[in-house]
């Protein structure tokens, strides 16, 4: 299995390297659009709408198209200015509870692998978590979309699972019946018993999917599918780790004096920074600012439906 992501998890003082697998993979039949005639795969050229031209992909960026029309575009220098420590870092924020995380903001999970010298500090951190029953709140960019996120254990690996943002979670007013539909007690005692005869405990392993199952013996019927190619883990440099008591230590005293001084909870306070010094703990790039240059364009032609399409 190829690593999608790697970098390090800061958890205080102590530097995990890790490498990010994914840790689900949605099952499905995929087609493509072909000619019924003879069987040719049906392409798609990446036209311009002004000129006409097609653009190969090196010269196409992204744009933010404005309300009035005007076409804010950003290339990938833009995006590279732009600030994002947690490109390669995970730092933990905060500890919480698992069950005060409602599920609804859980978006995609990911499995957390040790990566060179990260095993024994991985261990320390997934037997901490599991015996004090807390989550690792972090924040993560993955793909350049930075997330909120979990880090928790499951059979013996800790689990990163990304959340959405508070703002990209719908309120549930509108999907709320009105107030004054009456239920009969008896209505309600049916529906318990029914509920009382289909009661069991949760296990995956007995579902499947009967549609997919039949479409994959159709194809198969028809023509034998070829193997696709595997890819190759990149080997990287991992990053140093330091003496897990000195730096918990000292992680436990500027947690300490940050509470006391009201410092943010993700560690911004000098305190920390002071500690740092003190148990040798890797250095940080720094980061640079973002910036304020982006062009704008107004297209001349007219819009169609399709061009507000993302490109991936």
């Amino acid at each position: 299995m190829q690593a999608i992501w790697k970098g390090t998890i800061s958890f205080g003082l102590v530097t995990i390297p890790i490498k990010v697998y994914s840790a689900t993979e949605e099952k499905d039949v995929s087609f493509r659009q072909v000619h019924e005639a003879d069987g040719g795969r049906i392409r798609y050229r990446r036209v311009c709408e002004i000129d006409g031209e097609e653009v190969p992909y090196s010269d196409i960026g992204k744009g933010y198209e404005m309300p009035d029309g005007r076409m804010v575009i950003l290339n990938n220098e833009d995006f590279a200015e732009l600030p994002l420590p947690t490109a390669k870092s995970i730092e933990v924020l905060e500890f919480v509870p698992a069950d005060q995380i409602d599920s609804l903001y859980f978006a995609k999970a990911y499995y957390l692998a040790a990566d060179g010298p990260g095993a024994k500090p991985y261990v320390l951190l997934r037997d901490a978590l599991t015996k004090t029953g807390q989550c690792a709140l972090v924040k993560v960019a993955i793909r350049t979309k930075e997330s909120l996120a979990l880090v928790r254990e499951r059979d013996g690996a800790l689990v990163l699972q990304t959340m959405l943002w508070p703002d990209e979670v719908r309120g549930s007013e509108f999907a709320v019946p009105d107030d004054n539909i009456d239920v009969k007690k008896q209505e309600v005692g049916m529906a318990e018993s029914y509920i009382a005869t289909l009661k069991a405990d949760f296990d995956p392993d007995r579902y499947h999917s009967d549609y997919r199952e039949a479409l994959e013996q159709l194809v198969e019927s028809k023509v034998s599918g070829l193997p696709m190619p595997e890819g190759e883990e990149d080997e990287g440099d991992t990053a140093e780790v330091v003496d897990l008591v000195a730096a918990l230590r000292a992680s436990v005293d500027a947690a300490k004096k940050r509470r006391a001084g009201g410092g943010s909870a993700d560690g911004s306070a000098d305190t920390t920074k002071k500690a740092a010094k003190k148990s040798n703990s890797s250095k940080k790039s720094p980061v640079k600012s973002a910036s304020s240059k982006s062009t704008t364009k107004k297209p001349a032609a007219k819009k169609q439906a399709g061009r507000a399409k993302k490109s991936a």
